[in-house]
């Protein structure tokens, strides 16, 4: 049998507990959620602290290989002089070995010989001049 009182305790009953269960979750929400903003801000934070760092730190070893590199640039140029020195012909091989490689690539399309005397181009070699008495 159906009583009429024991069915509005249960609605009165869920009613009350929906309500309770909707203020708890209201405060839950009303003092968690800034807690929970304020953590998120500091894991952020020290995300971005870390990618700062790790940026950091590429910057400084690429330039750490930058100055290696120009080290061993500068003690190839100075190799480089120092052999220039002692052995004149090393320039005119290094010519030649640039122009043999130019050649071997196709990077040489025509030869053209320039006259020259005491390596001084002549512009004028095939000029005859005339002189009017």
């Amino acid at each position: 049998m159906y009583n009429k009182n024991s069915g509005e305790i249960n609605v009165k009953f869920y009613v009350l507990l929906g309500s309770i269960t909707t203020i708890i979750f209201i405060l839950i929400l009303m003092f968690g959620l800034p807690v929970y903003n304020v953590w998120n801000q500091g894991q952020r934070g020290k995300a971005n602290l870390r990618k700062a760092e790790q940026e950091k730190q590429i910057l400084i070893e690429q330039a750490r290989a930058e100055v290696d590199a120009a080290e061993l640039r500068a003690e190839a140029i100075q190799l480089v002089g120092e052999a220039a020195q002692k052995y004149p012909e090393y320039r005119l091989q290094e010519f030649i070995g640039a122009f043999a490689e130019s050649m071997a690539s196709d990077k040489i399309e025509q030869i053209i010989y320039v006259p020259t005397e005491a390596n001084i181009p002549i512009v004028e070699a095939g000029r005859t001049v005339i002189q009017a008495n």
